[in-house]
C-alpha cells in the first residue's frame, strides 16, 4: 500500500473545497478488469476507515471503466454488483467502455473499435470466441447477449453519469470549460481530455475524474485526475475527502 498528499504547489494554489460534514469519500478510479487490484484496494480502504475517526457517512465512488483491456471484466462488476464495503453508500458512475458496451449491444456502435480498446478481453472474459465472431456484427451482438447476465446488463444500464458531494463533483473523464454543470453533453462526461485536462478555469467545483491514465494523480486547483493505468502495469488508485482534507490510497 502506498499512501500520498498534495504536493506544496497544489496546497498553494487550490481552493478550500470541502466534502460534506460528517461524511468521508472514497473515490476509486479506472480498474479495467483487474480484480486483483480491485479487491486489494478495497481491503486498504476497510482498514483505513477502521483506523481513521468514525464518521456518520462513509462513500465510495467508482468512476467507471470497470471493464475492457484488463482480463477479468465479468468477475469485476460481480464484485461491484455485490456492494463490498459493508455500512457504505456505493455510487456508480457509468464510464466511456461501458458506454461502448451497451452501444455495441444495442447496435449503435461499430464493434470494431470497441475490440481494439479492450473490449476483446471483456468478450473472453464472458467465454465468447473471438474466432466465432470476428466480422460478423449479427453474431458478436447475439454472443454478447447471450452470455452477459441480466443482472450485469442491468447494473450497467442503471449507472449513473455524474455525482455531487460538497464542493466536488465526480465524472469519468471530466467536464466541457465554460458550460454550466448542469448543461454538460454526456458525451463529454465520458470521453472528454481537452480542452478539459489543460483548462485552468473555476469549473464551480472541483472534478473528479479517472479516463486519462498517469503514473500518479494529477492534482491540479481545479480537478484530480486519478486514473493510475492499473491494467498497464501501475496502481490503483482511491481519493480519500474528508472536511478540506485531500489524500490517496494505492495498492
Amino acid at each position: 500500500m502506498a499512501t500520498g498528499t498534495l504536493t506544496a504547489e497544489a496546497r498553494g494554489r487550490r481552493s478550500h473545497a470541502a466534502a460534506p460534514p460528517g461524511t468521508r469519500i472514497y473515490a476509486i478510479g479506472d480498474s479495467h478488469g483487474c480484480t486483483d487490484a480491485l479487491r486489494a484496494l478495497h481491503e486498504v480502504i476497510l482498514q483505513d476507515r477502521r483506523a481513521a475517526p468514525a464518521v456518520e457517512r462513509s462513500v465510495v465512488v467508482y468512476l467507471g471503466d470497470y471493464i475492457d483491456r484488463g482480463p477479468c471484466a465479468r468477475e469485476v462488476l460481480d464484485i461491484l454488483i455485490d456492494r463490498p464495503l459493508p455500512d457504505f453508500e456505493h455510487i456508480h458512475l457509468l464510464g466511456n467502455h461501458e458506454a461502448f458496451l451497451l452501444a455495441v449491444l444495442d447496435g449503435v456502435r461499430d464493434a470494431d473499435v470497441w475490440l481494439l480498446n479492450g473490449g476483446d478481453e471483456t468478450l473472453r472474459s464472458y467465454g465468447i470466441r473471438l474466432s466465432e465472431i470476428i466480422g460478423d456484427p449479427a453474431v458478436l451482438r447475439a454472443a454478447l447477449a447471450r452470455n452477459l447476465p441480466e443482472a450485469h446488463e442491468r447494473f450497467l444500464r442503471g449507472l449513473g453519469l455524474s455525482h455531487v458531494e460538497g464542493d466536488y463533483i465526480f465524472v469519468h473523464a471530466g467536464i466541457r470549460p465554460g458550460v454550466a454543470l448542469d448543461a454538460q453533453n454526456p458525451d463529454d462526461l465520458l470521453w472528454i481530455r481537452e480542452p478539459f485536462l489543460s483548462s485552468s478555469l473555476d469549473h464551480g467545483k472541483v472534478v473528479v475524474h479517472g479516463h486519462t491514465p498517469g503514473r500518479t494523480p494529477d492534482q491540479r486547483a481545479n480537478r484530480i485526475g486519478i486514473d493510475t493505468g492499473a491494467c498497464y502495469g501501475g496502481r490503483l488508485t482511491a481519493l480519500v475527502l474528508e472536511g478540506t482534507q485531500r489524500r490517496f490510497l494505492q495498492v
